[in-house]
Parts: C-alpha cells; structure tokens; sequence
C-alpha cells in the first residue's frame, strides 16, 4: 500500500505531508462543456433567463468552489489561492457552452483539484439556473488542460 500517497504504512488514510517541498508558482486550466437547447443558450446569452445573469453567477459559483474545494474533497489541502478566473465560450452553432477555469497559487501544493471543482460547480450552476427551461442539459468532458509547478512540471494534455 505504501505506492499510495494518501494511505499510511498500515493502510489508514492520510493527508499527503508537502511540508518539506518548496514553494513554487503552480498553475492549473481545466475545462468542461455544457450542452443545451438552442433556446436555453439563446435565453442566457441575452439575459433573459427568470434567475438573473446565468453567466456571472456561475462565474461567482466556480470562483467560490474553487476557495472552498478542501472542504469537498477529502485529503485536499485547504489553499489560499491567489488568483482565480472562469471564462465562459458560448457556441450557439453546437448549442453549448465551454467552461474554462484557471487558478494560481504560490504554494507547496498544486491547484489542479480547484480548476476541475470550479469548473464542475459553475456548469451546475448553469444547469440549476437554467433547468426549469431544459432539463436534457448535458454536463461533459471535464478534463485538466494543463498544470504548471511543482515536481512533476509542466503537464499540457494533447488533442
């Protein structure tokens, strides 16, 4: 068991320890898609959707998950991130929306689990804000785009 990083010598769960590791600039961009209706995307990018702005608030959405992402998965370190940002890339000709999540920190631990939440939680937050219009919404292809720092480098995922 010990090739697990978060399972101790006699097989109980741990937090990793990074206190030894240096502090370096880590980076992480992920990414996810949500497919809709034409109609549905037409109503958020015109502002029209009953709830309010769908875009900002789930951009506020995944900004604050991406904070809080050690209180949702267990063994993630609490960070205090110093930068997050989620842009939004609507395609009305596919009738999706691209999510894109990026987070930066200077610190002993990588952001790649905050990228990947806050873009979970900004597509769910599409999807609440818009289900009473379309619950066929499809949330897909969350995936890390690329990290940066730390020991293990630069990871770029290839088309």
């Amino acid at each position: 068991m010990s090739d697990f990083t978060h399972i101790d010598p006699e097989g109980r769960v741990r937090m990793v320890d990074v206190s030894e590791k240096p502090h370096t600039l880590r980076t992480a961009v992920a990414t996810g898609t949500i497919f809709m209706k034409a109609t549905t995307l037409d109503m958020i990018t015109r502002q029209t959707v009953k709830k309010g702005n769908v875009l900002e608030t789930a951009r506020i959405a995944g900004i604050m998950a991406a904070k809080r992402t050690a209180d949702l998965i267990p063994m993630c370190h609490p960070l205090n991130i110093t930068h997050a940002q989620i842009d939004f890339f609507p395609d009305q000709a596919q009738s999706i929306i691209r999510i894109e999540a990026a987070v930066r920190i200077v610190h002993q631990t990588g952001v790649e689990m905050e990228a990947l939440t806050a873009v979970s939680i900004a597509a769910l937050t599409i999807y609440d804000m818009c289900k009473s219009y379309d619950r066929e919404m499809t949330i897909s292809d969350i995936c890390l785009l690329k990290k940066s720092g730390g020991k293990s480098g630069t990871f770029i995922r290839t088309p």
